[in-house]
């Protein structure tokens, strides 16, 4: 089991305790799925992605039918999705995905939040070659009922890249344009997973100070507090002395 497993799921687990937030954050996602492909999550591949993933932070089926309502109706807000790049201490990377009805607003404050830490926004597209764009799909470990080895095979011929796994939870990597064909084979299974996202994963790494480590984990936070942060991804390198200087 690798260190990034570990972090990812410490990660999620930390956002997902913020619970109003991350309904918020699905409803955005909801939005744009039915702006995109329609509100029949059978018909929608999208939109079902995000009511596997609304079950799986225990989003309640009334709020997800009503954000599907509201998303299909007449007044549904416009959403649109931007992107910021940027740097923090130490030469730190940081690729910022926002869901906003308003970029002025959204621009100013991923900027204030930059510079309040002492790093800098920079152009898009500048990261690009920083960050692997992947699928991570996360399933119960119990909902696998064959044999691991047979699993490991099945899903590595429908696409998956790595697997890896801990007593609790298994965690599927696939590349970006293999995402939809480890979503079928799961389905193919009967596994439903947990969650189902396309993240933005480092080949690059940066090793930071204590202090250093301490002020980009403080900016991701605000980051993530923000209402039209939908995710945000760093390439410092974690180890056990930073994590344990928190």
């Amino acid at each position: 089991m690798g260190r990034a497993f570990e972090y990812r799921k410490a990660s999620k687990m930390a956002r997902w305790d913020k619970m109003a937030k991350t309904f918020s954050k699905i409803g955005k996602d909801i939005a744009l799925a039915v702006k995109a492909g329609g509100p029949d999550p059978e018909a929608n591949p999208a939109l079902r992605r995000c009511i596997q993933n609304a079950k799986g932070a225990n989003m309640p089926k009334d709020n997800v039918e009503r954000a599907i309502k509201k998303a299909s109706g007449a007044e549904a807000e416009n959403y649109e999705e931007v992107t910021y790049e940027g740097y923090g201490q130490g030469g730190v990377a940081f690729f910022v995905e926002c869901t906003t009805n308003n970029t002025t607003r959204t621009v100013a404050n991923v900027r204030a939040i930059f510079n309040k830490f002492d790093g800098n926004l920079g152009k898009n597209g500048e990261l690009t070659f920083i960050f692997d764009r992947k699928g991570i799909f996360t399933i119960d470990r119990s909902l696998i009922k064959m044999e691991w080895d047979e699993f490991e095979m099945e899903m590595i011929d429908g696409g998956a890249e790595d697997i890896e796994s801990d007593e609790e939870e298994v965690m599927i990597t696939s590349a970006y344009e293999d995402f939809g064909a480890v979503a079928h084979k799961l389905e193919e299974l009967g596994i439903e997973a947990k969650s189902a996202e396309l993240q933005r994963i480092a080949n690059i790494t940066k090793e930071v100070s204590q202090d250093q480590f301490k002020a980009n984990m403080k900016m991701l936070e605000r980051f993530e507090d923000d209402d039209d942060v939908q995710n945000v991804y760093h390439n410092m390198e974690i180890t056990d002395e930073l994590l344990e200087s928190l």
